[in-house]
């Protein structure tokens, strides 16, 4: 019988770009064994979280310019914390139990490598979050 763990494993995507080395920490070495291909696996999710987080806003994200959307995703990312758990719990339910035993031993920094990287694929996707008004006059 597959356990839990095993199908979380197999269902990841492999980040050939993500380089394991013996001198890495053991908080990088998370990052890009477990962190990486888990957030690249929810990327859809999240994207779809932050239109309803810019929808529950009032849509106030569309009405600025590309610096002050790439400020919003930040602010969103870092000070809203109902936000920031939120997208905390997406990452942290795909952990094995293995891997949740790891994360709780250093759980502040490997947080904010978390969030740094969440918060950079959403500045990547900029151009999905396109005004859904502007694409219905087109």
């Amino acid at each position: 019988m597959t356990t839990r763990s095993e199908h979380l494993l197999a269902i990841r995507p492999v980040i050939t770009s993500a380089k394991i080395y013996d001198s890495m920490s053991s908080d990088e070495l998370f990052q890009n064994k477990t962190l990486r291909p888990i957030i690249k696996m929810q990327h859809d999710l999240f994207i779809a979280v932050f239109r309803n987080y810019i929808n529950k806003h009032k849509n106030v994200f569309y009405e600025l310019s590309l610096s002050k959307q790439l400020a919003y995703i930040d602010n969103a990312i870092h000070k809203d914390m109902k936000f920031r758990n939120s997208i905390k719990g997406m990452i942290i339910g795909q952990f094995t139990t293995e891997e949740y035993a790891i994360y709780i031993q250093n759980s502040s920094a490997l947080n904010k490598r978390m969030m740094h990287i969440v918060k950079e694929r959403l500045i990547d996707s900029i151009q999905v979050f396109i005004d859904p008004q502007f694409l219905a006059a087109i």
